[in-house]
């Protein structure tokens, strides 16, 4: 099996804790997955990443004599960028030297993007065609090709535990008629990828006994190949997941046609595309809570690309199993960071703190006094504001660490609250679900007259 996925309870709100086995490891879902978009998660090293974030229970990890109580589970799966590593180093590169968890000796499960959302962000420098998508590099202006097969092509060199099927995006807003077209395209790429999946998926670099990020020849067992052993896990015989992709803009009935669609090909896992693109948070929501009512109780569901760390926190109590933005340490490099609006209560409102303000520059307190993570048990928003001022790259560094072990502890508190069948429901909830109505009808409204424009 290249997946399983089992629920262990859920929440009359539709959330629901579960776990994901994937060739690389085990994951506690809801997740919150770093995206690391060039092998790397801007500023973080992996040994760090292992690292930050709680304790994740239900991982099999055990406190060891002598380590510091904020050392934490760290991230469970984090993303690749297909189009990215595709132009730069190249996926054959890769390939040859193990897949992209040995290039960058991250032993833990990973995802890569399809790339369409990367090709189709380069509205000037593109060209749609039934066949696929004909592109020139951002890097060189080099004249590049994606089609379904040749994005599964290179994902499969890359090797990450998860994949995801070539699809199209719409700008937002698109009319109605724009939106079903290019539904039907991504649905037909869907089918391509899903057939050259199927036909390719014992070619990927790992498909063999040996699965340390380094292990990649013959003189693997030696001292100089690294700290992975050669059998670091039972990946013989095992393959990659294929997940489709929800598409269908902001209309409910070509959200409901996409996935049930998409639901007859039968893919191991689910992904919700197309959202967080311009579009107000409120119809976010509501096509995300439409979304799930038509995709399988018992597969993983994705939401991609989102969000701010309330956010996710609402979409996992919502039945959201995955999700990845890369807002927090986007956010860290430039000196914007997430706390509690009361340290002591982990469960109290998100507060956006700029650390270039002057009122930092003698603060000699953490980012959050109720923090656990390692920046905050160790140094002071004077001293962080300083490394922001001088353009020191620590700065980044110590931020982005910060803000992830914000997201993954916001995610370990709502696994074991959802675990625990407990609800937790902001003040005037009622009121804030008509808001919401409310606000996604003037969205709709709008997109009719660019519609009746079009």
């Amino acid at each position: 099996m290249s997946l399983q996925f089992e629920v262990e309870s859920c929440a009359p709100s539709g959330g629901r804790r579960a776990q994901l086995s994937l060739p690389h490891g085990t994951v506690q879902t809801p997740v919150f997955m770093p995206v690391g978009t060039a092998a790397t998660v801007k500023a973080v090293p992996q040994d760090v990443l292992e690292k930050i974030g709680p304790r994740v229970q239900g991982s099999g990890s055990s406190e060891p004599e002598g380590e510091s109580v904020t050392d934490g589970s760290g991230a469970q799966i984090i993303l690749a960028n297909t189009y990215h590593l595709y132009l730069r180093p190249g996926h054959e590169l890769i390939r040859r030297a193990g897949g992209v968890h040995r290039f960058m000796s991250w032993e833990r499960p990973m995802l890569t993007d399809s790339g369409g959302f990367q090709v189709f962000s380069l509205a000037k420098l593109r060209k749609i065609t039934p066949e696929g998508v004909e592109f020139r590099s951002h890097i060189d202006g080099s004249k590049h090709f994606f089609s379904p097969e040749h994005s599964m092509a290179v994902q499969i060199a890359l090797g990450a535990d998860i994949m995801m099927v070539f699809d199209e995006c719409v700008e937002t807003p698109a009319s109605w008629e724009r939106t079903r077209d290019s539904m039907g395209l991504t649905h037909a790429w869907a089918e391509r990828s899903r057939a050259y999946w199927v036909e390719h998926r014992g070619e990927v670099p790992w498909a063999r006994e040996g699965s340390g990020p380094r292990a990649q020849g013959p003189e693997c067992g030696s001292a100089s190949s690294g700290p992975w052993p050669l059998n670091a896990g039972p990946l013989s015989g095992k393959h990659q997941a294929l997940f489709g992709i929800v598409q269908g803009g902001m209309y409910v009935d070509l959200r409901k046609e996409s996935a049930e669609r998409l639901v007859e090909m039968d893919f191991p896992g689910y992904a919700i595309g197309g959202l967080a693109v311009g579009e107000p948070r409120e119809v976010t929501r509501e096509m995300i809570a439409r979304t799930l009512e038509w995709l399988p109780k018992d597969k993983p569901r994705y939401v991609m690309g989102v969000g701010y760390p309330d956010e996710i926190e609402e979409y996992a109590r919502m039945g959201v199993d995955m999700m990845d933005c890369v807002l927090p340490t986007r956010a860290g490099r430039h000196g914007l960071l997430f706390v509690r609006e009361d340290p002591a209560d982990r469960r109290s409102a998100v507060v956006r703190l700029n650390i270039k303000k002057l009122d930092n520059a003698e603060d000699q307190g953490p980012i959050d006094a109720g923090c656990a993570c390692s920046t905050c048990g160790r140094y002071s928003r004077a001293y962080l504001r300083h490394l922001f001022a001088s353009g020191e790259p620590l700065g980044a560094t110590l931020n982005s660490i910060h803000n992830l072990h914000f997201y993954l502890e916001t995610m370990e508190r709502v696994r074991g609250e959802l675990a625990g069948g407990v609800e937790v429901k902001g003040e005037g909830e009622e009121g804030k679900s008509n808001s919401l109505d409310a606000e996604f009808g003037k969205f709709k409204r709008q997109v009719s007259r660019s519609k009746a424009g079009a």
